[in-house]
């Protein structure tokens, strides 16, 4: 496959295509590593760190934990901005 390499504001830019980004599972807003060896570019993947739902989170949660000390009493502070 070949891509050509284009000007984008004061930096080059190749484009993509969808079909190959659907073969390797990225989409737009995804990181590569660009790594450089004899003459040659490898783009890989950067592991995404993986996203939870507060359902997931809560479930990590021990529910007979003490309440950090940093904490305690936060409920009843006075609102210092724009929060009610």
């Amino acid at each position: 496959m070949e891509l050509k390499i284009q000007k984008w504001g004061n930096s080059a830019a190749i484009r993509l295509p969808v079909e190959l980004l659907r073969q390797l599972g990225l989409s737009d807003g995804d990181l590569l590593e660009v790594e450089e060896t004899s003459h040659r570019l490898v783009l890989k993947p950067v592991a995404s760190k993986p996203k939870y739902s507060l359902e997931e989170l809560l479930a990590r949660c021990d529910p007979e934990a003490p309440e950090p000390e940093d904490l305690a009493g936060w409920q009843e502070m006075a609102p210092v901005g724009r929060e009610e």
